[in-house]
């Protein structure tokens, strides 16, 4: 889960997160439902009604969006897929899904099932309106749930990847072309195109007076147009870093460092001494953990000659080893998924080297500028 997010616990097994972001357009929300949808649609309310129900509603709109993303992942469970988080933020929800689908009719049914949810949830808030008619504060969030809802699923089927419907589309194509790169590729790029259509409309908004709605779409515009782009750079990832193995790229040069030595030492004889960046901390003869400078930079400077490594490393617990004929891609994506920028090399239980995202990106650059992948 990214780190600027506050954990909520886990649904599923999933572990469900708020970006600090969700705070600003909840108070958006909230805001603009107390002071416009709500005195307009009921109008002998109390000023403290209508911020109570739109705080209220827009907590209940949020939990719709959840419930959207909860689609995506039990979907994509079902495939052994892993979700590894879903975290609500400024744009609504995102699923952190581990892996890409193992074929076309997979990614169409992971895509399509946000959608189905959020389409279910608009039909059920709807019925509910007659069964509530008689409780005014009731019936107005059924009316506005089952508003948001339908314009959730619908605005999430414009083709436009990486919304829902541009996924759908990437879906489409794949299953024509039997190749999901190209399919990507073209979905990327027919996600461009839609990103740019919504900034125009966003700047011809703030041209003819609507500065507000301007802003909000064209804002969603750069937002498509970023997701698009990041996906051809994963792409661009993937290509360069298929069929080369963690034992292409691994370093063996790396330091034993006894559990006990203190952080100034190694600073002082290792780091600084001999620009060493990779320590394998060790207990005895068995290895307990690996300590990285920003795990060194994260203690205070004066606490360096009082604190050992074993109180500043990494364990090794928290460390999944990799084996040297593992792909480099798998390898990458569990260096992101643990949020680590090492991980040791291992077979049989003897360290062989250590993987580092540096290394990672040198192996790139290089690739780059030889032209070969």
């Amino acid at each position: 889960m990214n780190k600027q997010a506050i954990s909520l616990g886990r649904v599923l097994g999933i572990p469900i997160g708020v970006d600090y972001s969700w705070f600003l357009v909840f108070t958006l929300v909230t805001w603009t439902l107390a002071t416009s949808y709500f005195p307009a649609e009921f109008r002998h309310w109390s000023t403290a009604q209508y911020w109570i129900m739109g705080a209220v509603t827009a907590i209940l709109m949020f939990g719709s969006v959840l419930l959207h993303e909860l689609g995506h992942s039990v979907v994509a469970m079902r495939y052994k897929i892993p979700v590894r988080s879903i975290t609500l933020f400024i744009f609504g929800g995102v699923a952190q899904i581990g892996a890409e689908p193992p074929s076309a009719i997979a990614e169409l049914l992971i895509a399509i099932a946000g959608p189905m949810v959020s389409f279910a949830l608009a039909l059920l808030f709807h019925l509910l309106q007659p069964l509530v008619g008689a409780m005014a504060p009731l019936l107005a969030v059924a009316k506005y749930l089952a508003y948001i809802n339908g314009s959730l699923a619908l605005f999430n089927l414009i083709p436009g990847f990486p919304l829902d419907g541009g996924r759908i589309f990437r879906a489409v194509v794949w299953g024509i072309t039997r190749n999901l790169r190209r399919a990507t590729l073209i979905a990327a790029g027919v996600g461009r195109v839609v990103a740019f259509l919504f900034i125009l409309a966003g700047v011809w908004q703030i041209f003819t007076g609507n500065l507000a709605n301007g802003l909000w779409i064209a804002f969603i515009g750069w937002f498509i147009q970023s997701a698009a782009a990041s996906q051809v750079q994963q792409q661009v990832l993937h290509d360069s870093l298929a069929g080369h193995r963690v034992s292409d790229v691994m370093s063996r040069n790396y330091t034993i460092i006894p559990a006990e030595t203190t952080l100034q030492r190694v600073v002082d004889l290792h780091i600084l001494g001999s620009g060493q960046r990779s320590f394998v901390v060790t207990q005895g003869d068995s290895v307990v953990g690996l300590l990285t400078p920003q795990r060194v930079k994260e203690t205070p400077r004066d606490a360096w000659p009082v604190t050992s490594v074993a109180q500043a490393m990494i364990p090794a617990a928290q460390v999944k080893p990799v084996q040297p004929d593992e792909q480099l891609l798998t390898a990458l994506k569990e260096m992101e998924a643990d949020r680590v920028n090492q991980l040791p090399v291992v077979r049989d239980g003897h360290i062989l080297g250590i993987l580092r995202l540096d290394d990672i990106l040198g192996f790139l650059r290089l690739a780059r500028e030889l032209g070969v992948s």
